[in-house]
């Protein structure tokens, strides 16, 4: 199948190009480096793999692409940490607004003129912001009140998106929702705002990468933004791009939305000793905490049996082998000056 990945150079899709590579497909990838910089996959020279650098709201340009493929997956967005939610309130709202339109309209445009088949929105657990059932199933986004945050809140739009696409153009979707996708291949973002937790700069406020690097800098009490209660269910970015890629092969999932997470709830507290132990060994933990921000979602649980019913999906990466993987990576990165 061919298959175009907008945002190509990106976290998950970096796992999920390779993932699609590896299965047979053909990827078309596009991306503009604005949030790492130029950065090399191993993947690159791939025969299969055809990149074009430019930007995913260039609505020409996109087309070119999306009218060779027959899926588009659209993942394509600015992102970051919670810091990043507060700091690009609006900008996160404007330019993704302009990034998801410009996805629609040439896929809108290539399943009239090209045979599209289906449009693939990389969602996110944060539509469930405001969720009160636990674990959260599917359909939720639609009964709960809506995001606080404007990422949450146009993650939902996204999702509106698709259906309004499908409902008067008749253009197949498939809506995923990853879950707290955790990995290596996550920097420090060009524009990211410079933000102190304690005696450390935070390289995206993205708990798993933070922690690791307060800890590597050897900061003693180890600080943890809130209480540490927050409960987060942290899936391998590998297992994520098995799971979108089972999504976009099924017939079953065509106008539907399916989570894709590890059913493994684990606190922040409870991530930070892990870490703590892989680094420091038997040395005593000790932590403070910080004030909260204000999107700082205390439950984020999803309900994984949809996945596993259609798809036979389950995450099987446990956070014990991912931290087996991302610390040593961290502390090559932060050695060489890249975190």
């Amino acid at each position: 199948m061919k298959i175009c990945v907008t945002g190509s150079a990106g976290f998950i899709t970096g796992y999920l190009v390779e993932d699609l590579l590896k299965a047979g497909h053909a990827v078309f990838g596009i991306d503009n480096y604005s949030k790492y910089g130029e950065i090399s996959r191993s993947y690159d020279n791939h025969p299969n793999y055809h990149f074009v650098s430019g930007d995913a709201k260039n609505l020409d340009l996109l087309k070119s692409i999306v009218g060779q493929v027959e899926v588009l997956v659209a993942a394509a967005a600015r992102i970051g940490g919670i810091s990043y939610f507060h700091e690009y309130a609006y900008d996160l709202l404007a330019e993704n607004e302009r990034i998801t339109a410009a996805a629609f309209d040439a896929a809108l445009w290539a399943r009239r003129e090209r045979g599209l088949r289906r449009i693939v929105v990389i969602s996110s657990s944060m539509v469930f912001e405001g969720a009160t059932v636990f674990p959260t199933p599917e359909g939720a986004q639609l009964t709960s009140p809506p995001p606080h945050s404007t990422y949450g809140f146009q993650k939902l739009a996204t999702e509106y998106f698709a259906r309004g696409a499908w409902e008067q153009y008749q253009l197949p979707y498939t809506i995923v929702r990853p879950f707290n996708c955790v990995g290596i291949g996550e920097g420090r973002a060009l524009n990211a705002p410079i933000i102190l937790s304690g005696n450390v700069k935070l390289a995206m406020s993205h708990v798993l990468p933070d922690l690791v690097l307060k800890v590597l800098e050897g900061q003693d009490p180890l600080h943890i933004l809130g209480s540490g209660e927050q409960v987060r269910h942290y899936t391998y970015g590998g297992d994520v791009a098995l799971g979108i890629r089972l999504a976009l092969e099924s017939e079953r999932t065509i106008n539907d939305d399916v989570n894709i997470s590890t059913g493994k709830s684990t606190t922040v507290l409870e991530l930070a000793e892990l870490i703590w132990k892989k680094i420091n060994g038997s040395k005593p933990f000790r932590y403070v905490n910080d004030p909260a921000y204000p999107y700082d979602v205390q439950v984020r649980m999803p309900d994984v049996r949809k996945a596993s019913d259609l798809l036979g999906f389950n995450a099987t990466t446990t956070l014990d082998d991912v931290l087996n993987e991302v610390v040593p990576w961290i502390e090559l990165q932060w050695k060489q000056g890249r975190m």
